[in-house]
């Protein structure tokens, strides 16, 4: 125990300096957090290794994590909360010292004797110093990757390669795995048919055949018996060089038996030399990073070490002790060091399952900040002077009284919502999710109604003009019948029509403008907007949003969407919005029967096709592409449309649309579908949202394999407007991947759009389901919004609730972290605002 008596009297050391003098020095005193850290960090690793040492020794996790939170946001604090802690970590050594001696903690005295009287620095004062301030540590994480020692302009450049530019991005380049190498057995006692480690020495290299099948062979020994190494492929030639015979090799797999000796397949290797650090690259746990040319394992490895060693102290994560406290969360330098290279006593499960106290710190840590972010952000919201709409007067309810439909009850309570946001000081910021065919459509026309009869005018905007119209064909309905001016604005109008609408717009004679992106462009002023809504807004972009919003005076925004989102991606991407479910379907609504058909099953589907028009109802094929593409061997809308016409279909009226047709022939061959003068309309995706046709009983989509799950869903809410039964059919290649296979599936099993939108973001996972590009993802670094689920509700409930102690993080013990928050957000977190 003498290292650690020495360690804890190294901790205590400036504590009795500064409380001998009145704490006088306290003001002065600066990243007393991070050298204590360090401190720790050195005190449990003592401990461990004294654990090994005597088996009857614990390690006490309590008190060092009480005594390491001491010092959590030290700096921050007020001299009079300095002093508190200061007195406080004075128990927890007394705590530990008497562990070691076997001594009961009260025949310790406070401050023991024998310290010199002189001891006026602080141990390790000049780290204290280079560390600085928070800018400084932000100065040390940014520093080119090519500057940490070691590497140089060439290996930066090949960490360059993996977005490795500077020491941050080092510090978060997290292993992909872990080796257990603790203890390496000797080849004789492995056991057959489990992972295990060995380590020999090479003794021969070579190309066998086996039923003419080239195989590369290392044999090593260990002087307690010999193992073979085999790979069927790969490149032999570079991979025979990489072994020479002599050298030590340290291999991972599963040990097979053949004919009389041990076999490892495809193992993974590792070749040391003579100069390797055995402490780094075994008798450990040891990190396995993922390689990029011309860097492999050991090297990678000897970096990280270096740069956790020499940098980890600068990361900063002033999360507020209580919280860490609350939800069992370890030092963020601890973490750092840790989840690159696990103390001796760690779980190896836990670590390879990322479920390690370290990476569930730095998981919380980055979700953290994330949704501190959202929180300030929607609070923001709240400090903005909005406009207190008059809801539920009477205009509102003779809108109600002329619905030929009665509301359903989750219509009626997204609406209740609404207006309870509509009425307070400040603007609304609100999603709106529910399923094709829910009704968003009406909610929406109840608040424009409300901010109309307000004396303000409202806005829809849609991203495509057939979209727009059909909002339009409703809207304009039931603003006639309220007397209320209703427009449309789209960018394929007359100049002359174009003109007097925007006339209407500016002198505010109209109320409700419904339009494409045509309605944020230059020259088009609303006289008084107060309210907007965004349909369909994973269609638009950041700047689009942003736009419609900026053409009033901070308006109330309605955000719709029929693409279900999944809950932990709403918490992310609309962090800061309320959101409201429409989760109920209209009564009589019928679910859409669904079933996939292969190539040899199409004549099936014709009898289908020719059944329901046969029925007077109209059908839907649906084409991935325009025109036959000579990269790509898929059917193509245009020519299908035509062999549909002439060779199956002669006596049926089949027409054709597309994104690459002008405005004019789009909406001419949808108003002759929607009267009735087509039996079938061969289509692109054009049709993909919004198109409302109450005769369309049968949505056929070809290579269906092709599309993502929220595509189909919303392609198959085209069918099933009315009260007709009505199919999808989904004709697919047999070619199609597994991950194709299981979207089909889950077609066929459910009508459900949020369970859709759950499987399709598990294929798929986060960055694909919401799209790349403006999609609003943060750059997560270590946490996924899947499979750390729990993680983020937990950080988002502290996250929120000390927003609504301190709004603008201007408490004195939040600076630190007020100022992190804001790097974080600079740097990583882009978010994808509503405007």
């Amino acid at each position: 125990m003498e290292n650690v008596l020495k360690i804890l009297n190294k901790i205590e050391t400036p504590l009795i300096f500064l409380s001998k003098n009145s704490y006088k020095n306290l003001p002065v005193v600066r990243d007393l957090e991070r050298t204590m850290s360090r401190f720790l960090d050195e005190l449990r690793s003592a401990f461990s290794f004294h654990c090994r040492e005597d088996s009857a020794v614990e390690i006490p996790e309590d008190v060092i994590r009480e005594l390491r939170k001491t010092f959590m946001g030290f700096d921050s604090l007020s001299i009079s909360d300095k002093k508190k802690r200061i007195d406080n970590a004075f128990v927890y050594i007394k705590e530990l010292k008497s562990l070691c001696s076997g001594q009961s903690p009260d025949e310790y005295h406070r401050i023991p004797s024998g310290y010199p009287s002189n001891a006026v620095e602080i141990p390790n004062n000049s780290d204290i110093q280079n560390n600085g301030s928070l800018n400084e540590c932000f100065r040390k994480l940014s520093a080119d990757v090519q500057y940490i020692k070691g590497v140089g302009p060439k290996v930066g450049a090949l960490l360059g390669r993996k977005g490795l530019r500077n020491v941050e991005d080092m510090l978060y380049f997290l292993p992909r795995r872990y080796e257990d190498r603790r203890h390496i057995k000797s080849i004789s006692s492995v056991d057959i048919g489990v992972r295990e480690t060995v380590m020999g020495t090479i003794m021969s290299v070579g190309i066998q055949r086996y039923r003419n099948r080239r195989v590369l062979e290392v044999t090593i020994d260990d002087g307690t018996a010999p193992l073979t190494a085999k790979w069927f492929q790969g490149n032999f030639s570079y991979l025979g060089k990489k072994f020479k015979q002599g050298e030590k090799v340290i291999l991972t797999g599963e040990v097979k038996i053949y004919l009389l000796g041990k076999d490892m397949l495809h193992p993974d290797y590792e070749i040391l030399d003579e100069n390797d650090d055995e402490l780094l690259h075994f008798k450990r746990i040891v990190p396995v990073y993922s390689e990029t040319e011309g860097l492999h394992q050991k090297y990678i490895r000897r970096i990280m070490m270096r740069v956790v060693n020499d940098y980890s102290t600068f990361i900063s994560s002033p999360i507020p002790d209580e919280i860490c406290r609350r939800n069992n969360l370890v030092d963020i330098d601890y973490a750092i060091k840790n989840v690159h290279f696990p103390d001796h006593d760690q779980d190896i499960e836990a670590l390879n399952n990322l479920r390690s106290p370290a990476r569930v710190r730095l998981v919380f840590d980055e979700f953290f900040f994330f949704e501190l972010g959202m929180a300030i952000k929607r609070k923001g919201h709240l400090f903005e002077e909005g406009i207190p709409f008059t809801t539920g007067g009477p205009l509102v309810k003779k809108f109600y009284d002329i619905l030929p439909f009665e509301l359903t009850k989750a219509q009626k309570r997204v609406i209740g919502e609404i207006e309870a946001d509509m009425s307070k000081a400040f603007p609304m910021n609100r999603l709106l999710q529910g399923d094709v065919g829910s009704g968003k459509t009406a909610v929406s026309m109840a608040a424009m109604v409300a901010a109309c009869e307000s004396g303000y005018q409202a806005a829809i905007m849609a991203p495509t003009e057939i979209l727009a119209e059909q909002h339009f064909n409703n809207i304009r309905e039931w603003a006639d019948s309220l007397g209320i001016k209703a427009a449309i604005l789209t960018g394929n109008m007359k100049a002359a029509d174009r003109k007097r609408v925007i006339k209407g717009i500016e002198s505010g004679d109209t109320g409700i403008i419904v339009g494409t992106h045509a309605i944020i462009q230059e020259g088009v002023d609303f006289r008084n907007l107060g309210f907007v809504v965004v349909d369909e807004q994973h269609r638009f972009g950041v700047i689009q949003r942003a736009a419609l919003r900026g053409k009033g005076t901070n308006p109330d925004v309605l955000v719709m969407t029929a693409t279900p989102i999944p809950r932990t991606l709403a918490m992310t991407v609309y962090g800061d919005l309320d959101i409201s479910v429409i989760d109920e379907m209209p009564p009589g609504k019928k679910p859409i029967k669904t079933k996939v058909f292969y190539e040899k099953g199409r004549d099936k589907v014709y009898d289908i096709i020719r059944r329901e028009t046969g029925k007077g109802n109209q059908v839907f094929i649906v084409y991935p592409l325009v025109e036959e593409s000579e990269a790509l061997d898929l059917k193509d809308a245009t020519s299908m449309a035509t062999h549909l016409r002439e060779d199956i279909f002669p006596d049926l009226r089949v027409g054709l649309i597309h994104g690459r047709m002008k405005g004019a022939e789009k909406e001419a061959v949808m108003a002759d579908f929607q009267n009735g003068g087509l039996d079938i309309l061969v289509s692109t995706t054009v049709i993909e949202v919004g198109i409302d046709i109450p005769t369309a009983s049968l949505m056929v989509v070809e290579h269906a394999e092709r599309f993502g799950l929220s595509q189909l869903h919303q392609l198959r809410g085209r069918v099933g407007r009315s009260g007709l039964e009505s199919y999808c059919a989904l004709i697919a290649q047999h070619r199609g991947s597994m991950d194709a296979r299981k979207r089909l599936r889950v077609m066929e099993q459910t009508n459900d759009g949020f369970r859709i939108a759950e499987e399709d973001l598990l294929i798929r996972g986060p960055g694909e389901f919401m799209g790349t590009k403006q999609s609003g993802l943060p750059d997560f670094r270590v946490a996924s919004i899947l499979r750390d689920a729990n993680t983020l509700n937990e950080a988002r409930r502290e996250a929120f609730l000390l927003v609504d102690k301190d709004p603008d993080l201007e408490k004195p013990e939040h600076g630190a972290l007020k100022k992190v928050l804001m790097k974080r957000w600079e740097t990583r977190l882009e978010i994808a605002k509503t405007g």
